[in-house]
Order: C-alpha cells, then sequence, then structure tokens
C-alpha cells in the first residue's frame, strides 16, 4: 500500500507540474504527459514497473472511443465510409507494404518484415484525438480525414492479431519490458495487459469451426446493436428514477466495460465495440449526461497512460545506439507522412488539411504495443528487433506534439482558412443550444427549427425530453446548470444560447457561467419579471424577454383597435411603448442594486418617474402624428394617457 500511495503521488505530483507548464508553452498537454513520464521514470527512477499500468490506462482510449461514437450518429458514420474505405484502407496497405519491402531489403526475414510493416502502419489514435480536441481542428477536413483513417485502424487491428500467429514459428517466446527474453519451460500464460487477453480469447475463437468463430463474431456485435437500441434506454429510465447522480456515473461505466469485456471474450478490439455502442447511443436523449459521466475518467486514463509510454521508454538502448534509434524513427515518421500526403492530395485535401493529416498521423501507435508484445510471444519478432520496435514506436509518440508544432507554424503560413464543410461531419449539434424546454422553450425551438437552423435542445426534467421526442422533436436530458453537460453540448462552438429555465436562480447561474465560458456568445434569456430581467442582464445576458410582456403588449394593441384606432395606429404606439420601455429597463438596470428593495432604492425611484415622463411624452408626439394624418372629418376617439 505504501508503495502504491507512493507511485500514485509521483504521478500525480509529476502530471500538476509538468502539464500546466507544457500548455502554458503551447506544446499541448500530450507533451506535457510523455516528458512528465520520461523524467520520473527512465531519467530520475521515481516509478518502477509500468507495463501492467500501462496496459489498465489503455482504457482510456477506450473510453475515448465511446465517447466519440456518442458525436457520430449512423447517418454521419455511413457517410464516411468512402473515406473509411479509401483514405484507411489504403493508408494501411500501402504502408504496410512499403515498411515491410524495406524491411526485406535490411534482410529481414518475410513474416517479421509483414509483422514491421503492421505495427508501425498504426497511429496513435490516443494522442491524435486528444490534440484535435484540444486544439479545436477535428470539425476540419484534416480532422475528419484523420479520423477516418484511425477509425479504420482500429478495426484492423483486429485481422492483424489473427494473422501474426501464421507469421511465426512454433516456439513461443516473450519479451520482459527491457527487452530481454523470457522463453517458459511450461505453455505460456501471461504477456502482459490487454495483449495476453486478446490471445486468450483469440485462442477461444480458434478452437471453434471457421464459421463457429463467425457467427460468435457477429452475435456479440448484434447483441451490442441489440442493447443499444433496446435495453439501455429503459435502464437509464429506471437508473433516474433513485434521482443519484452517482449512478447515472456507474450506469454509464458499466455500458463500456460490459460492452469491452464481451468484445475481449470473442477476439474483437474494445475499442471497437464500445466505439459502436456510442454511434447506436448518439440520438438518446441520454447522450450528453452518458458524455459528462465518463468524461473524467478518459481523461485521467488517457494522462496516465501518456505518462507511462514515456515512464517505460527504454533509455539505456536508446543512449546506447541513439543515432539508429532516431535515424530508424526519422525514416519511419518519413515514409508514413509520404504515404499519408500522397492520400491526402488523391483525396482533394488542401492546404492546411493535407499538412493537418499528414504530420497529424506520421507516428506509430499504442496498439503498436500490443502486435509487439504478441508477435514476440508468436516469435515473429526476435527480442532485440522487438525491444528497437517498442522504443522507436515509443520516440514517435513522443515527437509527435512537435510535428503538431509544425503544423501550426506552416498553418500560419498558410493564408486559406480551413472551410468547416457538412460532408463526413463528426460533430452533429447545432450551432443554437435552448436550455429549457417548457411552453417558452418549445416555441422558441419551432420557430428556429422551422426557419432551417438545428438546435441543441438540454432539460433536466426526463418526462419533458421523452414527450418531445414522441412528437418527433430531438432533446437531450442534462441540468443545463452544469458546466460539463453545457461543454458536451457543444458550447464552446455555440453561437446563441437561449435561457428558457423555470426556474429564475438556475438561469441567472447558467447565463454567468455561460458568458464565463464564452465572452463573444450570444445569450437570450427568459426573464419573470424587472428585477429577474436586472439579474440576467448584470449576469451578462443579450437579449432579455420577460415573459408576459409581448404578450400584454398584443393585448393592448388589440383594445386600441377596438377603440376606434386603426392597424397601423395602434402597431405604431405598441412599437413606441415597446422601444421606451426597453431602453427604460436598461437604464434601470444601471441603478438597480441586488438585495435592495425598489422602494428603498431612492435613485431607481427618481429614474423611474423621470422615464415614465418620457413614456408619456413619447406616446402623446404619437397620437399626435396620428391625429394629423386622420381625415378632419373623423374625429380621432377620446383617448387618456396615463
Amino acid at each position: 500500500m505504501d508503495t502504491f500511495l507512493f507511485q500514485g503521488t509521483i504521478f500525480l505530483a509529476a502530471t500538476v507540474i509538468a502539464v500546466p507548464l507544457a500548455a502554458r508553452l503551447g506544446l499541448g498537454s500530450v507533451l506535457g504527459y510523455l516528458v512528465a513520464g520520461l523524467v520520473i521514470g527512465p531519467l530520475l527512477g521515481l516509478v518502477g514497473e509500468t507495463e501492467n499500468l500501462q496496459h489498465f490506462s489503455e482504457f482510456g482510449v477506450v473510453l475515448m472511443l465511446f465517447l466519440i461514437g456518442l458525436e457520430l450518429d449512423p447517418r454521419a458514420l455511413w457517410d464516411m465510409r468512402h473515406r473509411l474505405v479509401g483514405l484507411g484502407v489504403g493508408q494501411i496497405l500501402i504502408t504496410m507494404t512499403l515498411i515491410a519491402a524495406a524491411s526485406l531489403l535490411l534482410g529481414q526475414g518475410f513474416g517479421l518484415a509483414v509483422a514491421l510493416g503492421m505495427i508501425f502502419a498504426l497511429s496513435s489514435t490516443a494522442i491524435v484525438l486528444q490534440t484535435l480536441n484540444e486544439k479545436n481542428l477535428m470539425r476540419t477536413g484534416g480532422g475528419r480525414s484523420a479520423f477516418a483513417v484511425l477509425l479504420t485502424q482500429d478495426i484492423a487491428i483486429i485481422p492483424m492479431l489473427v494473422l501474426v500467429p501464421l507469421l511465426g514459428s512454433a516456439v513461443p517466446v516473450f519479451l520482459n519490458p527491457d527487452g530481454s527474453v523470457n522463453r517458459p519451460s511450461s505453455s505460456p500464460s501471461h504477456a502482459g495487459g490487454d495483449d495476453a487477453h486478446a490471445h486468450e480469447a483469440l485462442s477461444l475463437v480458434a478452437g471453434l469451426p471457421g464459421w463457429g468463430a463467425t457467427l460468435v463474431t457477429l452475435s456479440a456485435i448484434g447483441a451490442v446493436v441489440l442493447v443499444g437500441i433496446y435495453l439501455i434506454r429503459p435502464l437509464f429510465h429506471y437508473i433516474h428514477t433513485a434521482r443519484l447522480r452517482e449512478l447515472h456515473t456507474a450506469f454509464a461505466l458499466l455500458i463500456v466495460i460490459s460492452i469491452a469485456f464481451l468484445m475481449t471474450l470473442v477476439g474483437l478490439s474494445p475499442a471497437l465495440g464500445t466505439f459502436l455502442a456510442g454511434v447506436l447511443l448518439a440520438n438518446s436523449e441520454f447522450r450528453h449526461e452518458l458524455e459528462t459521466s465518463i468524461e473524467p475518467f478518459k481523461s485521467m486514463l488517457l494522462g496516465l497512460f501518456f505518462i507511462t509510454v514515456g515512464a517505460g521508454m527504454n533509455i539505456r538502448l536508446l543512449l546506447a545506439e541513439p543515432m539508429t534509434i532516431l535515424a530508424l524513427t526519422l525514416v519511419m515518421m518519413a515514409l508514413k507522412g509520404a504515404v499519408l500526403y500522397g492520400l491526402a492530395r488523391a483525396f482533394r485535401l488542401r492546404g492546411r488539411d493535407q499538412w493537418l493529416f499528414t504530420l497529424g498521423l506520421a507516428q506509430a501507435g499504442e496498439f503498436g504495443f500490443v502486435l509487439i508484445a504478441f508477435s514476440a510471444q508468436q516469435a515473429v519478432l526476435p527480442p532485440d528487433i522487438a525491444a528497437r520496435a517498442l522504443l522507436i514506436v515509443a520516440l514517435s509518440m513522443l515527437l509527435t506534439p512537435l510535428a503538431f508544432i509544425i503544423y501550426e507554424w506552416i498553418a500560419k503560413r498558410i493564408a486559406e482558412v480551413p472551410v468547416l464543410s457538412g460532408e463526413d461531419a463528426i460533430d452533429p449539434q447545432g450551432s443554437i443550444i435552448i436550455a429549457g424546454m417548457g411552453r417558452f422553450g418549445q416555441t422558441v425551438n419551432r420557430v428556429v427549427q422551422m426557419s432551417g437552423f438545428k438546435t441543441t435542445v438540454l432539460d433536466n426534467n426526463l418526462a419533458t425530453i421523452q414527450t418531445l421526442r414522441k412528437f418527433g422533436f430531438k432533446g437531450f436530458y442534462g441540468d443545463p446548470t452544469r458546466p460539463e453537460i453545457m461543454h458536451a453540448a457543444g458550447l464552446e462552438q455555440a453561437h446563441v444560447l437561449v435561457v428558457a429555465l423555470d426556474d429564475r436562480e438556475a438561469a441567472v447561474r447558467l447565463v454567468r457561467m455561460a458568458r464565463r465560458q464564452r465572452n463573444d456568445l450570444h445569450i437570450v434569456a427568459r426573464a419573470k419579471d424587472r428585477v429577474h430581467v436586472f439579474q440576467l442582464y448584470r449576469a451578462g445576458a443579450d437579449d432579455i424577454v420577460r415573459e408576459l410582456f409581448d404578450s400584454s403588449l398584443r393585448a393592448g394593441r388589440y383594445v386600441l383597435e377596438n377603440m376606434g384606432l386603426t392597424e397601423f395606429e395602434a402597431a405604431a404606439l405598441e412599437r413606441t411603448f415597446y422601444k421606451v420601455d426597453r431602453d427604460a429597463l436598461r437604464e434601470l438596470a444601471e441603478v438597480w442594486k441586488p438585495g435592495v428593495p425598489i422602494d428603498q432604492n431612492p435613485e431607481y425611484l427618481a429614474r423611474t418617474h423621470a422615464l415614465n415622463n418620457d413614456l408619456e411624452a413619447a406616446l402623446q408626439r404619437q397620437f399626435d402624428e396620428a391625429d394629423a394624418a386622420r381625415d378632419e372629418d373623423s374625429p380621432p376617439p377620446k383617448r387618456a394617457v396615463s
């Protein structure tokens, strides 16, 4: 326990020191994590064996793909099919072929060359997606294309794991973390973490006939689909009745862990299974609640994973052969980058997008660790080559944040502005967020949607959201006053926020929080009364609508019309009253004092009397103009202004 607490303290201390420093220097959090691991591991020796911890932290990649699936509905995934097949499959096959050919020219055997081609064809899903999200590049053409390739690579890990045993010899060889060989006298039992589990699962499937293994695999995928469509919604509704937020978190983790376990049993990628589940739940009313429940775990595990990558680097081997290892790493990244650049040109990616696609995916990835260990276990990779391959993968991941810095340097010198087209959009959220789906919010939503704009609707009343969905309006369950819920709903990208909450204090909190997050966001808020108007104004709302004000104006206009005024005259008086009263409210908001009753605020009372006189004068001028335009033989009705 003491060792565990000590190592936990070291990891956390390294994180809180290195990551903010790297972010402040503009290097990104990923490089901060990697450098922190490098310092506390090989350089200072503060942490010991990190292999098991690294396999545990790889679950962060699984959680990340689940969250990505939540943002990608099935229709958008279908729209990406050309990129998945063209860019993704093309990148894997061409890179594999070139690296395998280079290995053959260097005198390696065919099986070893193919294994190296598979290992280095894969890129780092964790680093690339984390960096794309941090830098708001996911919705660019280059970001979408990079995501398509990464998704294809995650799917390709399945046939790669099946292919590796066919390339090896009969005697298994185990690779220790330091690159030494462990040849067991008995049957092998452990190769470390996820790769061992994947191998065990593959052995279970391999014991079946070919048609049986296929049937089991398809059944597992079908089970995920059926659970995502028919079971998760009623279960979430059942959990919701308890009114305990921690149960939402527990249920979200249960979904991800159980699906990952099922995929592992049948030899499929856990990341692929959870991604599929996320896609199936992308249109669910619980999407944002699931996202906010899992996000903290994903961030922590990914950070831990990056640290363990840095801490697990074999510095002795690097110091023994620095030029060789660095040269091999750079050659691999250059070769892979050339393939990516060619594909970017072929698929008409231009300017910043092609450089983002090329530089962002040039590294090897975390699944390379799995393939290296599994290939060593199957005697495909000799121990010395496996040790070097591990170091090349880790070093290329360490260089990836620098590649993004080079991209930013290039992007600043390209005059074009990246185009965010709708094709293959990963984030389907609208640029308008409506918080609160009472009668007020529903009317606003219908007007906006019927005008052709997409909205993201939030409400913390589950019954309201379910009723809306029955009538064909998409809404999401969640408390809009929680910053993480608003972040999941796309607050950073939204253009307009409509605050239509029934709870007046919650509305003020939401406006204040949104304004702190976004100075440029336009906020439209509903107010209960004048005091609520002042509170929302001070909180940062741009347009404030009193819930009964407009209807009262319309009623007043009807009264004027029935007292003999024409529709034009009544409408003109209505507009005058609206403008003067609105300007008056803005002035009164400046002298209003929170916590002080209005009738005890002398400055407010004096300003109110003056504004009332201004209003009366403005209306009288409007009457006079109407009288001047009226025919002399049609005397106006008697009017009183008070």
